[in-house]
């Protein structure tokens, strides 16, 4: 495996919950493996990343992916190892009030990334989604109607008492990557439920078109390791849910 400053294990054909991290990484310009993505013989692929979850690791044993290698240091849960990322990648202040209230942030993030799975997996993640389409249209009308504005409705008033150009402080931090991928998600899964709510958050649509035309992140985006939205991942397009 080439030697990189970080080694990130999460599933190769899914954005999911790495995505945050990757974008993170890219934006910082960090040396950084996508394990899983590489190929067997460079010492990657989805065997290196069961190999590590199974085997015996230095440290704490993650329950699941994303986690992240640093060093002899590992580090699971997305909110967690951004949390640790931020401030070493300059994405995020180091005194207590900037790293906290990014990570409070993060994790408000992940509640919401949580109720979007469950709208396509409302009774069992093991189920298959055409198992529970019933319970799923039914959990996906309260979604839309209730949590989703609720959630948004949230952000943008952080991000407008914020001053409206960044989520938290003067600058841009991995919580504004993170608004940009969740937008973007939510485009993709909802986009009738999302143009409805446009006038509400205009100020959270503007920040993901800067995030979007960011140097780095846009090179990543028209790149190869940018993978498309697909049914398998977190966020997913049924049209009968985008009520």
């Amino acid at each position: 495996m080439p030697r990189s400053a970080y080694e990130l294990y999460y599933w190769p054909d899914i954005q999911g919950r790495g995505e945050f991290v990757r974008l993170a990484l890219e934006d910082a310009g960090a040396a950084y493996a996508d394990v899983a993505r590489l190929p067997a013989a460079k010492g990657g692929g989805v065997d290196a990343l069961m190999r590590f979850l199974q085997g015996r690791p230095h440290g704490l044993r993650p329950f699941a992916p994303p986690f992240l290698k640093s060093g002899r240091l590992v580090i699971a849960q997305t909110a967690n190892i951004l949390l640790y990322l931020g401030p070493r990648v300059g994405l995020a202040g180091r005194d207590d009030a900037s790293r906290f209230g990014a990570h409070q942030l993060q994790l408000t993030v992940t509640d919401l990334v949580a109720e979007v799975h469950d709208t396509h997996h409302p009774i069992a993640s093991a189920l298959y989604y055409e198992a529970q389409k019933g319970e799923a249209k039914a959990r996906a009308g309260s979604f839309v109607g209730e949590r989703l504005p609720k959630f948004l409705g949230y952000f943008e008033q952080v991000l407008r008492d914020n001053g409206g150009r960044h989520m938290i402080g003067r600058r841009a931090s991995y919580v504004d990557l993170s608004m940009f991928q969740l937008l973007a998600g939510l485009d993709y899964a909802f986009p009738k439920a999302m143009r409805r709510l446009a006038a509400k958050t205009r100020l959270l649509r503007a920040l993901k078109e800067r995030v979007e035309a960011r140097e780095r992140i846009a090179a990543y985006l028209a790149s190869a390791r940018r993978i498309a939205f697909n049914e398998d991942g977190i966020f997913r397009h049924y049209p009968e849910l985008d009520l």
